[in-house]
């Protein structure tokens, strides 16, 4: 059974590739920034309709979460991909090259997209064959503070069920084509931003033992953070 479960499984994505392909160029020519993913979260939710999706949107402002019930609605497990991008100017010469000057899909996140929405479709279309049922997240603003997904969480995406695992699917360049590479717990890095204000007292140049200067000592605060992170953690 399982067998041909996977047989299907790569048919349908075969049979699903060049429209997927098309999915992530057009996302990749249209990139909008965290929080700001108006015609991304209207474009998903499009894709949405045409392929027969259950979904609800709105979710953080610009979210849109898929449910696919197969023969219970538990156990649950879900799959996240963030749709925003970032304040870069791309340079490629690409037939699909961004088309918003100064926004770039430079994170993967237009690949991220396309890709759950190509599991969404396949699981769709294999549900009769779950045990249990598969939520789809489409995540706004991973790049920016607050996160999308502790907002997604506050608005109690993890709940009515709760799902007993998630995968947060991301591109990984040094893996080969073909490959997926797997890793349980913490694993991506998060950003977090830290406000320091750092006070001196000024004074004459030729006695610079009275003085207290601020910018030697930003210099040494900045190579001891970076430090903090790079010695403990690969």
């Amino acid at each position: 059974m399982q067998d041909q479960i996977k047989e299907r499984i790569q048919q349908l994505a075969a049979s699903f590739k060049n429209d997927t392909i098309e999915v992530r160029r057009h996302l990749h020519r249209h990139p909008e920034l965290s929080f700001q993913e108006y015609e991304t979260s209207r474009y998903i939710q499009e894709k949405c309709e045409e392929y027969g999706l259950n979904f609800t949107s709105g979710w953080a402002g610009t979210g849109v979460i898929v449910e696919i019930e197969g023969q219970r609605r538990e156990p649950m497990v879900a799959l996240r991909a963030d749709i925003d991008a970032l304040p870069i100017r791309e340079k490629n010469e690409v037939s699909y090259c961004s088309t918003n000057e100064g926004v770039m899909h430079a994170c993967g996140h237009d690949v991220h997209t396309a890709t759950a929405l190509l599991a969404a479709r396949i699981l769709n279309e294999i549900r009769d064959e779950l045990p249990g049922s598969v939520r789809v997240l489409f995540q706004p603003g991973e790049e920016k503070l607050p996160g999308g997904a502790s907002l997604l969480i506050k608005e109690g995406v993890l709940k009515d069920p709760e799902p007993i695992a998630i995968f947060g699917n991301h591109v990984h360049p040094p893996l080969h084509s073909g490959k997926i590479g797997l890793r349980a717990g913490r694993y991506m890095a998060s950003a977090d931003e830290l406000y320091l204000t750092i006070r001196g007292q000024g004074g004459h140049a030729a006695l610079p033992q009275d003085t207290v200067d601020p910018i030697t000592a930003a210099a040494q605060v900045i190579s001891a953070v970076q430090q903090v992170v790079s010695r403990k953690a690969d």
